[in-house]
């Protein structure tokens, strides 16, 4: 019990010792017309003593309930102190940290990043229709350019997957803390934000889940852009090689030198 609480307590007690002394007495502090004098004595009433008893044992009820309802208040309050406890642990700096490691990895794309307008620009320059007019040494190029790309997409989503496991370990000790967090929380505020904290963690791993799904479309969708792209070069360089040529032009030839 609380300190307010014991000396609500002691007060109450204290009040109903006193109470119960007076009604003691009160058969001894009777008026004269509750009482018969003969031979110099004062005659005890039975129904006046019976009556103080009855009174003084309601009153002393009476406490006994205020001073059980001072106990439950207490109790109450003590209750509510605890419900309103912060949960000691946190959980927030390390989700925070898993996410901004998948986000840097993302960030460091290579070549064409997760940006709309960058993968429509390079599409247009290097995954469009094949000129008809470019030289073969454009067109190596623009094959190795595709190729480094496929490439490079496949080591990104390489990476990303390597992070993603990193942080497995990590969210495997933080879910441990927090479901003993919440297991042993004192009041519902602490249970409460264990639980919070749970959610928080499965929101982080569901980014990295997204992350790693978007980073394998994007390996994907680099690979079939290639080879698409690669068809239809190689369509190009067929026709070329079919094509017919001028042939064998005659001309004037020289044999002997007829100097004069």
């Amino acid at each position: 019990m609380t300190n307010i609480g014991i000396s609500r307590f002691a007060s109450a007690s204290a009040f109903a010792l006193a109470l119960a002394g007076a009604s003691a007495l009160s058969p001894m502090l009777a008026s004269p017309t509750h009482a018969q004098f003969g031979f110099g004595r004062i005659v005890y009433d039975p129904s006046n003593y019976a009556q103080n008893v009855l009174t003084a044992a309601r009153t002393l009820e009476q406490i006994n309930n205020q001073i059980t309802s001072l106990q439950n208040e207490a109790q109450m309050l003590i209750n509510q102190a605890r419900n309103l406890a912060n949960l000691p642990h946190s959980s927030l700096q390390q989700l925070q940290q898993s996410v901004q490691r998948t986000q840097q990895l993302l960030g460091e794309a290579q070549n064409i990043a997760f940006e709309v307008g960058q993968i429509d620009q390079a599409f247009q320059s290097q995954y469009g229709n094949v000129s008809l007019s470019a030289t073969d040494q454009q067109l190596v190029a623009g094959a190795r350019s595709r190729w480094e790309n496929t490439v490079g997409g496949l080591q990104d989503a390489m990476r990303v997957q390597a992070g993603v496991v990193g942080n497995i370990d990590g969210n495997r000790t933080e879910m441990s803390t927090l479901v003993g967090q919440s297991q042993n929380a004192a009041g519902a505020l602490q249970a409460t934000q264990a639980g919070n904290q749970l959610l928080a963690l499965q929101s982080q791993q569901l980014s990295d889940l997204v992350a790693l799904i978007s980073v394998n479309g994007r390996a994907d969708a680099l690979t079939e852009a290639e080879r698409a792209t690669a068809a239809e070069q190689g369509r190009i360089q067929r026709e070329r090689f079919l094509t017919p040529g001028a042939g064998y032009q005659p001309g004037n030839a020289r044999m002997f030198n007829s100097g004069n």
